[in-house]
């Protein structure tokens, strides 16, 4: 992503005053988490994903392009490796997380990565916002929404747990169009 658009997160950050809760669609989820073992949260801004994990008992990675949320998040969670990056020039490793979580980020060609990323028997945990989103956010860009089924699609190299498509709460009221997928790399899948 261009340096426009860090300025622009940090900015968003600067002015928040409240560290983000995690996110429902984790919390639902967690029972796919393991005991422990290493976790990456992708577009972690003030970590909020990333505190629920580490309190779990996991060893997290948590990557943003915002400096002020990556300082803000690891000044909370001293334990949180936390790192400053553009996703769009980042590689992820091979066969090195139990768990990965993306929520509201949509960087379609870091799909194939964070599938190598998993470790056999991995866990990823998604969340973004479909194209119904324009139905009452018209402004927003399509190309960060997703098509009807394409999470669910690009991911058919893991084994789907869960997946949905539809309306859930956001904050402050607004309701949101997300698809929501965890997903789990096989167990005798070979590193590359």
């Amino acid at each position: 992503m261009p340096a426009t658009d860090a300025a622009r997160w940090n900015q968003r950050y600067r002015a928040q005053t409240h560290f983000a809760a995690p996110r429902p669609f984790l919390l639902e989820q967690a029972g796919w988490l393991p005991a422990r073992g290493w976790a990456l949260d992708l577009a972690m801004g003030l970590g909020g994903n990333a505190a629920f994990l580490l309190v779990r008992g996991l060893r997290v990675v948590g990557v943003d392009i915002a400096q002020v949320a990556v300082h803000r998040a690891k000044r909370r969670w001293p334990q949180l490796m936390a790192v400053i990056a553009d996703l769009y020039e980042f590689e992820l490793p091979t066969a090195r997380f139990d768990v990965i979580t993306s929520f509201y980020f949509l960087q379609r060609d870091l799909w194939p990565p964070m599938q190598r990323a998993l470790r056999p028997g991995g866990i990823l945990i998604m969340e973004t916002l479909t194209q119904e989103q324009r139905t009452v956010q018209a402004d927003i860009d399509p190309q960060y929404l997703l098509h009807p089924g394409e999470l669910r699609d690009a991911f058919v190299g893991l084994e789907t747990l869960i997946y949905r498509e539809g309306w859930v709460a956001g904050n402050r009221g607004h309701r949101r169009a997300v698809a929501s997928l965890v997903a789990r790399a096989p167990a005798n899948r070979l590193a590359d």
